[in-house]
């Protein structure tokens, strides 16, 4: 058993060898082993200066130029279509219950396509941040058009709950999770 004390060694002149490199880039540093090590810190970068004539980069002002409402209603949209596939491939459907999914499906999807049509009335950018009034407004007409396709998708969407076992209806009724849910207690599944 002469390879055991090998194993040893090698590990352990390993580690004094970094001790003493350590040591001596220490001893050069500052001079010596009397004082303590000097860690040399670069300075940070300095800030660029403001864009002359303008606004800082960064803030409210930038974030009105960078939003795209049209964008933002596209997205919405396509997070509910991605939902509706995520839970059908949860449900694991039995072949009596795809004729309700596929009338469900028939109904979200025309829905959705509404509200398409809708988002491309949006604007692709903001000029200007709106005035409260205008705000007000267009959060009315979206909640109008959301409405609309809750209540042209209900009949459906229930006609296919009543048919879903026990442990389908327990998947279904799970709140839907998400950064863009607005964090613990805001579950709101979308449909």
């Amino acid at each position: 058993m002469r390879v055991r004390p090998f194993f040893l060694a090698v590990p352990t002149a390993l580690v004094a060898a970094a001790g003493f490199a350590w040591l001596t880039s220490a001893a050069a540093s500052n001079g010596g082993f009397n004082e303590a090590p000097q860690v040399a810190q670069a300075a940070p970068p300095a800030a660029p200066p403001p864009p002359a004539g303008g606004p800082p980069p960064g803030g409210p002002e930038r974030m009105m130029r960078d939003f795209s409402p049209k964008a933002f209603c596209e997205d919405r949209i396509a997070r509910r279509i991605g939902a509706r596939a995520y839970l059908k491939a949860r449900l694991d459907l039995k072949p009596d219950q795809v004729s309700a999914w596929d009338a469900f499906q028939k109904a979200a999807d025309e829905a959705s396509a509404k509200e398409k049509a809708t988002c491309a009335s949006l604007p692709n950018e903001v000029k200007a941040p709106p005035s409260f009034p205008d705000r007000l407004t267009r959060q009315e007409e979206m909640m109008k058009s959301r409405l609309e396709s809750i209540q042209a998708v209900k009949p459906t969407l229930m006609a296919l709950y009543d048919k879903l076992s026990p442990e389908q209806k327990a998947v279904f009724d799970r709140p839907a999770m998400g950064p863009h849910r607005g964090g613990p207690g805001k579950h709101r599944r979308q449909g």
